[in-house]
C-alpha cells in the first residue's frame, strides 16, 4: 500500500494555513497531494534557501501572475523565518492563500517572526494513527517501532530508519541550524532522554547523569519540544487533600523515535519497555484526537504522594467559581489480564468529590471488556475505535 492511500485525519482549509509537525510525519506528501499543480518552494533545497534568504521579495516574482485565491506552499518555512513578511504583504495584496510547512517552532520564536496575525490557520501533523492506519493497524508493530509512515511502510527496515532517523535529526536540525554550541553534551542529553521516556522530569538528576549544567537541562528540553520531538503532560492538580505530585512528565511525539535515541534500538523490549510504548502511544492518539477533531481539552497525568498514580486526565469542563472541574480518567495496563487493583487510583480520585468524574476507563492488551461499578474496561483497540467515535470525550 502506498504512502497516500492512507487518508490523513486533517483537512485541506479554505484560508491560509501553517502545518507543524516533526520530520517524517508525511507534511510534504499531504500537502503535494492535497494541492496539486502548485508552486512549491522547499526551504531544504539549497538554491531556494539561499536565493530566498538574501532576497525574500524576490518571491513575489518567482510565483509569478497567479489568479485571486491561488495556492502557494512554502515547505519548511521556519528555515527562513523573515519571508513571511513577504507572504503577509501577499496574502493582503495579491489575496493568494498559502499554505506553510514546518518541523519547528523554535527559529519562528526566537526571531519573533511575522505569524500572520490571525491570517492563517495552525494545523498539526503527527505519526499515523488509529484511525488513519485501518486495516494496516497492528499494535505489536507499533509498540516496537513507533507509527512513522517511513516505519509502517517499511517494517522490515524499521531499525535502520529509525537509526538513520536520529542522525538525520542531530545532523539538520542541531548542527546546521546551530541550536546548541556543542553537539556532545546534547547527544548524552539525548540518550537519557530517550530512556526517560514517559518519566517525571528531575532536571537536577538528568543534569548529573549527562554531566550537563543545570540550566542546560531546560534549554535541551525546549529544543525538543520546539522541534516537536517531544511534549510535556503536566500533573493535574485538582486541590484535593491529599498532596499531589507536581513535576511534568516528558514523552517523546513517537515512541521508535525515543528507542533509538535511547540507543535500544538492537535490545528486545522488556515488559517495563513495553508499558511506556503502550502510554506514549495512548498519549499520541490522545493528541491527534484532540487536535484534529478540534476538542481542545487539556490532558494530565496524576499522582499524589501515596503514589496513587493514574496515566491520563481529560479536562472536559475547567473548574469555575460556582462548578466544579469534570474529568475522564484512563489508566493503561499492558497486561493481558486486568487486574481489578488498578482501578484504585480512579475510585479514589472520585471518592475525594473535588472534581466531577464523568468517565473512569481501563484499558488493557486482553480480549474481554468489563463494566466494574462505574469502570469501564477496554481492549485497546476497543478503546481505540470508542475514542475516534467521539464516546470517550
Amino acid at each position: 500500500m502506498g504512502f497516500m492511500s492512507i487518508s490523513r485525519v486533517i483537512r485541506l482549509p479554505s484560508r491560509s494555513f501553517f502545518l507543524f509537525g516533526p520530520r517524517g510525519t508525511g507534511k510534504s506528501t499531504w500537502l503535494e497531494e492535497s494541492l496539486k499543480k502548485i508552486p512549491i518552494f522547499n526551504l531544504l533545497k539549497t538554491s531556494t534557501f539561499l536565493e530566498l534568504s538574501k532576497n525574500p521579495g524576490l518571491l513575489e516574482a518567482k510565483i509569478g501572475n497567479l489568479p485571486v485565491g491561488s495556492w502557494v506552499c512554502i515547505d519548511e518555512v521556519q528555515k527562513v523565518p523573515q519571508i513571511l513578511d513577504e507572504v503577509h504583504r501577499l496574502i493582503e495584496l495579491k489575496k493568494w492563500r498559502f499554505a506553510l510547512s514546518g518541523s519547528s517552532a523554535r527559529k519562528l520564536k526566537k526571531e519573533s517572526a511575522n505569524l500572520l496575525g490571525g491570517r492563517a490557520l495552525t494545523l498539526h501533523m503527527e505519526p499515523f494513527s488509529y484511525i488513519e492506519l485501518g486495516k494496516l493497524f497492528r499494535l505489536k508493530e507499533i509498540l516496537e517501532w513507533g507509527c512513522l509512515p517511513l516505519i509502517v511502510l517499511n517494517r522490515q527496515d524499521a531499525r535502520e530508519i529509525l537509526r538513520s532517523y536520529i542522525f538525520t535529526y542531530i545532523k539538520e536540525e542541531i548542527k546546521q541550524e546551530g541550536l546548541v554550541r556543542k553537539v556532545e553534551p546534547f547527544l548524552r542529553f539525548l540518550e537519557i532522554a530517550g530512556i526517560l521516556n514517559g518519566q517525571q522530569v528531575n532536571a537536577e538528576n538528568i543534569a548529573r547523569d549527562a554531566h550537563i549544567p543545570r540550566s542546560n537541562v531546560d534549554v535541551y528540553f525546549s529544543i525538543l519540544e520546539d522541534t516537536l520531538l517531544g511534549h510535556w503532560l503536566p500533573a493535574y492538580r485538582p486541590q484535593a487533600k491529599v498532596r499531589e505530585v507536581a513535576h511534568p512528565k516528558f514523552y517523546w511525539f513517537d515512541f521508535g523515535v525515543a528507542r533509538g535515541a535511547a540507543g535500544f534500538l538492537d535490545d528486545p523490549l522488556d515488559e517495563l519497555m513495553l508499558g511506556v510504548s503502550l502510554e506514549t502511544y495512548f498519549f499520541h492518539e490522545l493528541r491527534v484526537y484532540n487536535l484534529g477533531y478540534k476538542k481542545n481539552r487539556s490532558l494530565f497525568f496524576y499522582k499524589n504522594n501515596n503514589n496513587q498514580e493514574i496515566d491520563f486526565v481529560i479536562e472536559t469542563k475547567k473548574r469555575t467559581m460556582t462548578t466544579q472541574s469534570e474529568v475522564v480518567l484512563i489508566e493503561v495496563k499492558s497486561s493481558k489480564k486486568w487486574d481489578r487493583k488498578w482501578e484504585n487510583s480512579m475510585r479514589s480520585l472520585a471518592e475525594t468529590q473535588k472534581v466531577k468524574v464523568r468517565k473512569m476507563i481501563g484499558v488493557y492488551q486482553g480480549t474481554e471488556s468489563y463494566f466494574f461499578d462505574e469502570v469501564e474496561v477496554y481492549p485497546v483497540e476497543i478503546f481505540l475505535k470508542k475514542l475516534y467515535a467521539g464516546d470517550v470525550y
